[in-house]
């Protein structure tokens, strides 16, 4: 049997891959003959990933609601991995840097722009009534949402500004985490009570939450940017990016939420005007309000006063 040059260098690496872990080349050679070839809909997982819209209502626009809403969340996964790849990279170099910040500044370019769909793409009448089967679950609940979050900057910077003066690095992760800033959408500081939006989150995610807070408290996107030479961080086309990326997150994309929200639940004339997990939801989710900033080291002071007012 002649073999070509190139197939047998092939062949001998895949002997040198499976003797590294005590494997037998032959065995996994073979079991190549009863596999299946791979196709387009299998490797995707697209009959699974198209039937996971499930309808609480008959009304056609709430799987619009649905399917962009699950966009969103494959989305923020995608923005994770990258995150994931920043922080865990050792001797991290300015260029991998640069590169994957670029690719999560572009996806959350894209869920910004993507708000048109919300925007313009559901009948008022109908979202005001699908909405009320989904009370009390709100999008406030995306978990990855905030993990996103705890992984871009340091804690103190995701506190209510109302507590920052009494919280530093040395506070234990369970007392910062009942000043975070979106805990004033679902809790009564003066008496401590929680609403059942925000009980039923912590249930599910306080756990996961403490812990990517702690291991994040060293390796977030602000902590490997200071790991940078020192000229590097001081380049503007770096520094651009890094504001590019806290803007877009923290002011961009949260305001075209905001605006949606008006147009449907404030100017509609229907409904109550009330979010469906039970916050005020527009002092809430306005950013001059919330005075979350990643990194207010990159910007100026007159910036920081004006965080999130239009000028």
């Amino acid at each position: 049997m002649n073999i070509s040059e190139n197939a047998e260098a092939i062949l001998n690496k895949i002997e040198q891959k499976y003797a590294s872990i005590d494997q037998k080349t032959e065995t996994h050679l073979e079991g190549l003959l009863w596999s299946k070839p791979i196709t387009y809909w299998d490797y995707i997982q697209t009959d699974a990933l198209l039937n996971m819209q499930t309808q609480r209502t008959t009304l056609p626009d709430e799987m619009v609601f649905i399917m962009y809403h699950q966009v969103n969340e494959l989305i923020f996964k995608m923005i994770l991995w990258e995150m994931n790849q920043i922080s865990y990279c050792q001797n991290i170099k300015t260029e991998f840097f640069a590169e994957r910040l670029m690719r999560i500044s572009r996806y959350f370019d894209m869920l910004t722009t993507s708000f048109s769909i919300m925007e313009n793409g559901m009948e008022v009448e109908q979202y005001m009534k699908f909405r009320n089967t989904l009370t009390p679950a709100s999008g406030f609940q995306s978990a990855q949402y905030r993990l996103i979050e705890f992984s871009s900057t340091d804690l103190i910077n995701l506190i209510d500004n109302r507590y920052r003066g009494s919280i530093d690095r040395n506070t234990p992760y369970e007392h910062a985490f009942e000043h975070l800033y979106w805990q004033a959408a679902g809790k009564d500081y003066a008496t401590g009570k929680k609403s059942y939006l925000l009980e039923e989150f912590e249930k599910k995610y306080k756990k996961t939450f403490l812990d990517h807070m702690e291991e994040y408290n060293s390796i977030n996107i602000w902590q490997k940017f200071k790991q940078l030479p020192d000229s590097d961080q001081k380049n503007p086309e770096l520094i651009q990016a890094m504001r590019h990326f806290d803007h877009t997150v923290n002011i961009t994309w949260v305001m075209q939420h905001l605006n949606v929200a008006i147009k449907y639940i404030d100017q509609s004339g229907k409904g109550t005007g009330e979010a469906t997990g039970g916050s005020d939801w527009k002092k809430y989710m306005h950013p001059k309000y919330q005075r979350r900033i990643f990194f207010p080291e990159l910007w100026s002071a007159d910036e920081l006063a004006n965080w999130g007012v239009e000028i």
